[in-house]
């Protein structure tokens, strides 16, 4: 995991980790409120215990200040999540907020993409999508370089050791 930490704090990520027990609390502490977020997977944590409020409806969107969604897979080598587009609207959660804090379990951390997309071959079948994020949305494309136009301003890791 320190080399995770180590390569997203070279994409300008800030990294927590905690334990599934602490996850509440420390979500608690990370997000600007108003936050949205979508179910998260994880055994016994459930965001009902948090500031953060769901299912994300177009008005908690717009006025949300943090989205917090589930990593499906975390690239170790690039400090890179690997975000579904699900029913759930993981998607949206992520890009509309100025901030995103992704929650990734240890076990879903991979050396690689060659790694990690091996992992989720399965699960991303039948159409579905992923998100490919490396730090906060930045484009140079009209000049000077601009954060947050096409995604977020700020990213955040949540690191959960369940390993």
């Amino acid at each position: 995991m320190s080399r995770f930490e180590s390569s997203l704090d070279a994409a300008g990520v800030a990294a927590t980790r905690v334990e599934a027990a602490d996850l509440a609390d420390a979500l608690d502490r990370l997000v600007e409120p108003p936050a949205v977020g979508v179910p998260l997977g994880i055994d016994g944590v459930s965001l009902d215990e948090t500031v953060v409020e769901t299912p994300p409806t177009p008005r908690r969107l717009k006025r949300a200040e943090t989205g917090v969604t589930p990593v499906a897979a975390g690239v170790v080598e690039h400090g890179t999540f690997v975000l579904r587009s699900d029913a759930n609207g993981s998607e949206p959660v992520s890009l509309y907020p100025p901030t995103h804090v992704g929650v990734v379990r240890a076990s879903d951390l991979h050396a690689d993409f060659t790694a990690a997309f091996d992992e989720l071959e399965g699960s991303l079948a039948g159409g579905e999508s992923a998100i490919l994020a490396t730090g906060a949305s930045a484009t140079a494309d009209m000049g000077e370089l601009v954060h947050g136009v096409h995604g977020p301003r700020t990213v955040r890791a949540v690191l959960v050791e369940d390993r």
